[in-house]
C-alpha cells in the first residue's frame, strides 16, 4: 500500500464548521463542532485513503507577530467559548484517529509546509485539508491541496484562472498587492490588478524594478514601497524549515 501523508489546517477546518452555529455562545455549539469535526475528519480520511496524518493547529504568537507587529491586527479573535473548550476540539481528532499537534510557537501553516516539503522530497503523497491560499505556492506531483468546503480539489490551472499569474508569481502579487485579511501592508498604491499586469508582462519584481518603460508614477510607487514589499513577501512565504522533533512513522493511523 502506498503511503498517503494527510495534513489538516486544524483551526482553518474547526472555525469556518463552528461559523454556522447559531448560538456560539453556548457551550452546545462547540460539542457540535467536535462532532461535526469527527465526522469531517473520517470522511477526509476515506476519501484520501491516507495511511498518515496529523491535525495542526496554531501556536503562540508566531515570528511573523514579532517581525511585523501589524500582522493580523484587525482580525477578529476566536469565539471565548470555542477559545476555552478548545481541548474538545482536539480530543474530537484524536478520538478519529488522527494525532494533534500544537507547536508552541510557529503557525499551522509553517508546519504543514515543513511536512509537506519534507513528505515530497520523499517521494510521499500530501493532501493538504485547507482553504489557505498561502498553500498553493507548494502544489507540485506529490502535493494537493482540497478544500473540504467547496469539495473539491485544486490545481494550478485554477490558480491561473483565479489570480491571473502563474504558481510561481504568487508570493510576489501578495508581496506587492498586500493581504487585508492578515494585515500585510504591500506596496502602497499597488493593488491586485497593477500587481498582475505588471508580473504578467515582467514575469517576476525584480525585472519589474529594472524596466525602463514603467510610467514615473509606477516607478515611483515601486521605489517607496520596496521596504513594505520585502516585509510582506517573508510574511506570505511560508517556511520549510521548522524542527519538528518527529517523523513520519509517528503519523501512521491505525485503521
Amino acid at each position: 500500500m502506498s503511503t498517503t501523508l494527510v495534513l489538516i489546517d486544524a483551526l482553518n477546518l474547526v472555525r469556518r464548521i463552528f461559523a454556522i452555529e447559531p448560538n456560539q455562545e453556548n457551550l452546545a455549539a462547540v460539542q457540535n463542532t467536535a462532532q461535526r469535526v469527527s465526522a469531517a475528519t473520517q470522511k477526509i480520511l476515506n476519501l484520501t485513503s491516507a495511511t498518515h496524518a496529523i491535525a495542526v493547529f496554531d501556536g503562540a504568537a508566531s515570528w511573523r507577530y514579532h517581525y511585523y507587529k501589524q500582522y493580523k491586527s484587525t482580525r477578529k479573535p476566536m469565539p471565548a467559548q470555542l477559545s476555552k473548550n478548545m481541548l474538545m476540539i482536539e480530543q474530537a481528532f484524536e478520538s478519529s484517529g488522527i494525532p494533534v499537534y500544537r507547536p508552541e510557537q510557529d503557525e499551522a501553516d509553517d508546519i504543514i509546509a515543513t511536512l509537506a516539503s519534507k513528505a515530497s522530497k520523499a517521494d510521499i503523497k500530501v493532501k493538504i485539508i485547507s482553504t489557505d491560499k498561502g498553500f498553493l505556492p507548494h502544489l507540485d506531483q506529490n502535493i494537493d491541496i482540497y478544500d473540504y468546503f467547496k469539495k473539491t480539489w485544486l490545481d494550478k490551472c485554477q490558480i491561473k484562472e483565479k489570480f491571473l499569474v502563474e504558481q510561481a508569481q504568487l508570493t510576489e502579487l501578495w508581496a506587492m498587492a498586500g493581504d487585508k485579511t492578515n494585515d500585510i501592508p504591500g506596496i502602497s498604491g499597488v493593488g491586485v490588478k497593477t500587481a498582475q499586469k505588471l508580473l504578467n508582462e515582467y514575469f517576476t519584481f525584480s525585472k519589474v524594478l529594472e524596466s525602463n518603460d514603467l510610467k514615473p508614477t509606477e516607478k515611483k510607487k515601486l521605489s517607496l514601497g520596496l521596504d513594505d514589499y520585502v516585509i510582506s513577501k517573508n510574511l506570505v512565504t511560508l517556511r520549510t524549515d521548522i524542527h519538528l522533533g518527529f517523523n513520519l512513522k509517528n503519523l501512521r493511523l491505525n485503521r
